[in-house]
C-alpha cells in the first residue's frame, strides 16, 4: 500500500518484530475488507441504524481482532493491550467514521475488564462468544440524567433470593442493536445501584440482555439516530423487573464504582487509539489535496496560513500517538506482565492525557481539512465529513467527557484534597 505522506522514523514509540508483523497483518486485512466498504456502511446505516454490517463484524472476529488481551483460557486471543491498541488504530484508519473501530475497541476493553473482575465461569461463557463475533459486550453506565456522574446512577438492582431484579433506564449506550441481532446476543458491563446513595452503593454486573439467542423478559430497547459514526448502533433501554442470576455480579457488591473506573481507563486507551487512526487518515487526505490543488497558480500548501497550520496539527497528532502507546505499554505492565512496580492508579494520568488529546486533535483536524477542501467537503461526494462526524462523537463524550480527563490530570497531580468545594 502506498503511503502519501512521509512520516519520520520513530525511536520513542517503537514496536517489537511481532508487533510490526501484527500491524502489517491488520493493515492488510483492513485495507482489503474495511476500507472499500466503510462509506457504504456509513451511508446505509445513516438511513437505517439497524443496517448493521454483520458480515464485517464476522470478518473482524475471524481475523482474531476481538478479545485480543483476553486469556486463551477464556476463549480470547492471549495477546497484549498494545496489540489491541494497534488493531483499533489500523481499523480506524481504514474506517475513519470509526464505527467498526469502536465496535472492536468495546469488544476488546470490556471483555478484558470482565476477565479481570468477573467470575471465571461468566468469563468462560461470554468471552468466547464475543471473540467469535456471536455476541457483543460493551459498557452501560450512562443514564438520561447524565453520563460522567457515575456516582449519581439511579438504575436499581435489588437482590431477591438468587437473582437481581433491575429497574431503571440507560441512555446513549453503544451496541443496543448489535445485541439484538447477533446470534448469541450479549450485553454490557453495567453499573446499577444496590446500596446507599453515592459511589459506595454501586455494583457492577455482566448484564446479558440476550443470551443463547433469547432476549430477557423486562428489557425494552430503543435505537437512536446519530449524526455520525453510523454502522454501530447507539440507543438506550429500560428495565422493568428484569431478572439476572446472582452469579453475574462482577466482583463484590457495592464495589462496582472501582471496577468500572479501572475499566474506563482500559477502554479510554482504545478510544484514543481510534481517534489517532482517524486523524492519520485525515492527515493523508490533506496531503493528497495539497499535492493536487492550486489557487492563483500556486499549490495551496505554499500559503503559510495553510502549511503552518498543518504543521501545528501534525505536532498534535504526534503527541496524541505518543500518549496512546505510552498508556497501552503501561497497561501491559500492570495487567499482562503484572509488574509489581506499577499499579492501576498509575494509568490515570497517561490515559487521561491520551483521551483528552486524541479526540480533540482528530475533531480539530477534521474541521481544518474540511476548510482546506472548501465547498467540495460539504458534499456527500467527499468522505471527509463522515470522518469528522464520527470522530466528533468522542469529543462530545463517550467513555468520559473531555473535562473529566482534565479533572483527573489536575486531581492526581495537585491532590484531590485541594480540589474539593
Amino acid at each position: 500500500m502506498s503511503v502519501p505522506i512521509s512520516y519520520p522514523k520513530d525511536t520513542v514509540v517503537s514496536f517489537t518484530k511481532d508487533e510490526i508483523m501484527f500491524r502489517e497483518s491488520v493493515r492488510e486485512f483492513a485495507q482489503k475488507h474495511i476500507a472499500p466498504k466503510w462509506i457504504e456502511v456509513d451511508e446505509e446505516a445513516s438511513k437505517d441504524p439497524m443496517k448493521i454490517p454483520l458480515d464485517l463484524i464476522k470478518k473482524i472476529a475471524d481475523q482474531g481482532l476481538l478479545c485480543i488481551p483476553c486469556s486463551d483460557k477464556y476463549g480470547g486471543q492471549g495477546g497484549t493491550y498494545t496489540m489491541a491498541t494497534i488493531a483499533v488504530e489500523e481499523l480506524a484508519y481504514a474506517d475513519p467514521a470509526v464505527a467498526l473501530a469502536v465496535y472492536t475497541l468495546l469488544n476488546n476493553g470490556w471483555p478484558f475488564a470482565l476477565q479481570l473482575f468477573g467470575r471465571e465461569e461468566v468469563s468462560q461463557e461470554v468471552i468466547p462468544r464475543v471473540s467469535k463475533g456471536e455476541a457483543f459486550f460493551g459498557i452501560a453506565s450512562t443514564e438520561p440524567q447524565g453520563g460522567s456522574d457515575v456516582a449519581g446512577i439511579r438504575m436499581t438492582a435489588k437482590k431477591i433470593n438468587n437473582v437481581y431484579v433491575f429497574n431503571g433506564e440507560k441512555a446513549y449506550i453503544s451496541g443496543v442493536g448489535e445485541v439484538q441481532v447477533l446470534p448469541w446476543g450479549g450485553g454490557w458491563f453495567l453499573i446499577a445501584r444496590t446500596g446507599e446513595a453515592g459511589h459506595r452503593g454501586l455494583s457492577a454486573f455482566a448484564f446479558l440482555a440476550k443470551k443463547n439467542g433469547v432476549i430477557g423478559k423486562g428489557w425494552y430497547p430503543t435505537i437512536y439516530h446519530d449524526i455520525g459514526r453510523h454502522g454501530l448502533t447507539t440507543g438506550g433501554f429500560k428495565c422493568e423487573n428484569f431478572e439476572l442470576d446472582k452469579d453475574y455480579l462482577i466482583g463484590e457488591e457495592n464495589k462496582g464504582f472501582y471496577y468500572v473506573m479501572e475499566g474506563f481507563n482500559l477502554a479510554r486507551i482504545l478510544v484514543a487509539a481510534a481517534t489517532v487512526g482517524g486523524a492519520r487518515w485525515l492527515l493523508e487526505q490533506a496531503v493528497q489535496w495539497f499535492r493536487t490543488r492550486k489557487l492563483f497558480g500556486k499549490y495551496i500548501a505554499s500559503f503559510e496560513g495553510i502549511s503552518f497550520r498543518f504543521a501545528e496539527l501534525y505536532a498534535k497528532y504526534e503527541a496524541a500517538r505518543y500518549f496512546v502507546y505510552r498508556a497501552s505499554r503501561l497497561a501491559d505492565k500492570i495487567y499482562i506482565e503484572k509488574d509489581p512496580a506499577y499499579n492501576p492508579r498509575d494509568l490515570n494520568i497517561p490515559v487521561a492525557l491520551a483521551k483528552m488529546y486524541g479526540p480533540e486533535l482528530a475533531t480539530e483536524l477534521g474541521q481544518e481539512v474540511m476548510k482546506w477542501y472548501g465547498a467540495y467537503a460539504y458534499t456527500k461526494e467527499s468522505p471527509i465529513h463522515r470522518a469528522w462526524l464520527g470522530l466528533f462523537s468522542y469529543t462530545i463524550g463517550a467513555e468520559g467527557a473531555q473535562n473529566i480527563m482534565r479533572y483527573i490530570i489536575a486531581r492526581d497531580l495537585i491532590g484531590s484534597e485541594y480540589m474539593r468545594d
